[in-house]
């Protein structure tokens, strides 16, 4: 690869930028449910996931906690991980296109689902780098 590609993708800013875009959906939505509590506890209901509170919370928990892992550059695998599986279980909980009939909630569901796919993709090319340089770097936390 060209050395001058190398000495900017290998730019500690330009890690940090990218930690903070590929977790920003999962922090802004942890932010938000925190601010705007009962919101959240509604969108929640309105998915079908009871106790709403307890999976409001637990939702902030998971959001605001993986995201840090990741953005901090400390166990960013797991953090990776847990967002990815999170991710994936947002499909069959609350974008089940397959169940819709009606449009256009059918197609933004599937859409939705489609680019939850690509994010998880996202997230398990984090882990895997991670882990890659864990091994390779194992004391330096960029």
């Amino acid at each position: 690869m060209n050395e001058t590609v190398m000495r900017i993708l290998d730019r500690p800013a330009l890690r940090c930028l990218a930690r903070l875009l590929i977790t920003a959906p999962f922090w802004l939505s942890g932010i938000s449910k925190s601010l705007n509590f009962d919101d959240g506890v509604a969108e929640m209901a309105r998915a079908g996931l009871e106790p709403a509170i307890g999976f409001n919370m637990a939702t902030i928990a998971v959001q605001l906690a993986a995201s840090l892992l990741i953005i901090s550059g400390r166990q960013v695998w797991l953090g990776a991980a847990m967002l990815a599986a999170f991710t994936g279980l947002t499909v069959p909980l609350v974008h089940h296109f397959w169940a819709m009939t009606e449009e256009p909630f059918r197609t933004i569901a599937f859409h939705t689902a489609v680019e939850h796919i690509g994010l998880i993709g996202g997230l398990l090319a984090v882990a895997l780098l991670s882990l890659r340089r864990e091994a390779e770097l194992p004391d330096d936390p960029r």
